[in-house]
């Protein structure tokens, strides 16, 4: 656990999926830059795994005021204008930049970029490469990346940021042999991703601990909306090992039908103008009521039918879904999935300006570890747009972040030493702590949501985060963090909850009586940091 002399560098970036790699490559070009990661780059995270588009005003008869306009609608005007101005104006030409580099996506019988209809988009812009567009896009980012400067350092975990005074100055990172190494940098880009492995159903990687939300947060960052967890509507719910598997919204895109055991087509209760392609939220909480009252299925579903389209459709534009599901013993081609809400994207996070700077001076951050971007639910096909935009800009901002002598704090240094020194001498399982955590916030913190409950739950998150942890070996370090950092994303999320006292997008209080709609509503952004927890009230 003994520290090992520090790395300097200009930029450090912290987190290695879409946004983080897209940042790294725009900070390289200022000063030297190290991108961290805590699996091996290009394979963790989410981004990879994004299966459904991207985003993009391309056509005559569209406008990035009304790619603005539907991502306020669908996050029910508790987002950032500022950032869904910069979301919408910038995307176009950072999708410019990945068919630059070599990425491939569908095509029109034009010859131009295809784009499919997703949920709450008043015209199809989603981008896509079959239901592979994450893979598409991290695959160009790699192939751009190994042409740069950047310093990889791979299977090391930051664990806490260096501060002196109240600048962030860099990082602490425990690697996989157990060795503590303080890594100096002009400017901090925290791209570390969500932390939905907070639920016991969820459609993240392992890697999604809430790892930027927590090192943020310790350092002094500025949280909002951090109540505001997306359960996308589709994840598979059978077989058991393969709960939570998302079931891309590009199903829906491209014809799929919700239908209860009754044999209904039951989004016609709920948005009858939208139907299946309502925003993410309406419709994780119409199969969420559907299962509620009886007409879901043996295993809480319900089925979602592409039967009525034709087999070379399926095969041309849903790839992986039918491998996917034909590796369960289901052919899409001729029979229903079977499908229930899964925990997938946290909206909340770091508070941060355009240019990705959060609270903290020299700390950066994009990706999913920011708040603001969505609101209160994200539309389908912002998630990999967000990740090129804010990436860009905040790796862009930290690489021309001034050159400064910065000085390392013993006391930090010591105090992390000793941190992980006492993982050997823990006695609880971090899978079983882990595990423990994701039921408690599955059952009390999830789509259904009360005060109650939510008291009940935070009680239980922080009587787990006081739990002595075991490390085993050196290897079990890094995992020890992680359920750590689980701990703390939970409690956030408990405390925001409570804050607010209304149903608002992915937010559903069944507690709570209300008279107003998302755009009349009295609050704003919930806060949240170590000097304190509110919620904006509007004046009208």
């Amino acid at each position: 656990m003994r520290a090992l002399d520090s790395i300097d560098c200009h930029t450090l970036v912290i987190g290695s999926g879409g946004a983080g790699v897209r940042a790294a490559i725009e900070a390289d070009r200022y000063g030297e830059t190290v991108l961290l990661s805590k699996s091996i780059t290009g394979k963790g995270g989410c981004t990879t795994m994004a299966e459904g588009g991207y985003n993009a005003v391309l056509r005559e008869g569209d406008a990035c005021s009304v790619h603005a306009e539907d991502t306020l609608r669908g996050g029910a005007y508790l987002n950032d204008p500022a950032l869904v101005e910069a979301l919408a104006a910038d995307a176009p030409a950072r999708l410019a930049d990945l068919v630059s580099w070599g990425a491939v996506f569908d095509a029109s019988a034009d010859g131009e970029v295809a784009q499919r209809s997703f949920g709450g988009q008043s015209i199809p812009r989603t981008c896509y490469a079959g239901d592979r567009t994450g893979h598409e896009i991290m695959a160009t980012l790699m192939e751009r990346l190994r042409g740069s400067g950047v310093e990889r350092i791979e299977e090391t975990a930051a664990i806490d940021l260096l501060k002196d005074g109240e600048r962030v100055c860099g990082a602490l990172v425990l690697d996989k042999k157990g060795e503590i190494v303080p890594i100096r940098a002009d400017a901090v880009v925290l791209a570390a991703g969500g932390g939905a492995r907070a639920y016991d159903v969820s459609t993240n990687s392992g890697t999604g601990t809430g790892d930027g939300f927590a090192l943020g947060y310790r350092a002094g960052a500025e949280l909002i909306d951090m109540e505001m967890v997306q359960f996308h509507p589709t994840g598979a719910v059978y077989p058991y090992d393969a709960r939570g598997r998302l079931v891309t919204e590009a199903v829906r895109g491209e014809g799929g039908r919700l239908i209860n055991t009754s044999g209904e087509r039951f989004m016609a209760y709920y948005d009858e103008k939208r139907m299946e392609l309502s925003t993410r939220d309406v419709v994780a909480r119409a199969i969420a009521t559907e299962v509620l009252e009886g007409r879901g299925t043996t295993n809480g579903g319900v089925w979602l039918d592409v039967t009525h389209l034709p087999a070379e459709t399926i095969e041309e534009r849903l790839p992986v879904m039918l491998a996917q599901f034909l590796r369960f013993g289901v052919d899409i081609r001729k029979e229903p999935m079977e499908v229930a809400p899964t925990a997938h994207h946290i909206m909340g996070g770091l508070r941060i300006t355009p240019e990705g700077q959060t609270s903290p001076p020299g700390l950066f951050a994009c990706g999913e570890t920011v708040g603001g971007v969505h609101g209160a639910n994200r539309l389908g096909g912002n998630a990999l747009a967000d990740t090129q935009v804010f990436g860009k800009r905040a790796g862009e901002a930290a690489g021309k972040a001034p050159k400064r002598v910065a000085r390392i704090d013993p006391a930090q240094v010591e105090a992390q030493e000793r941190r992980i020194a006492a993982f050997f001498e823990g006695t609880e399982s971090p899978d079983g702590v882990k595990g423990r955590l994701q039921q408690a916030m599955w059952n009390g913190a999830g789509i259904r949501r009360d005060s109650a409950g939510l008291k009940r739950t935070l009680a239980t998150v922080e009587e787990l985060a006081a739990l002595p942890l075991r490390a085993a070996t050196p290897r079990n370090l890094i995992e020890c963090c992680g359920v750590q950092n689980l701990c703390t994303t939970s409690m956030l999320i408990c405390r925001s909850a409570l804050l607010r006292p209304e149903s608002r997008g992915a937010h559903w209080r069944t507690d709570v009586a209300q008279t107003w709609d998302a755009q009349t509503s009295p609050f704003g952004h919930t806060h949240i940091s170590r000097a304190g927890a509110s919620i904006e009230e509007m004046r009208g």
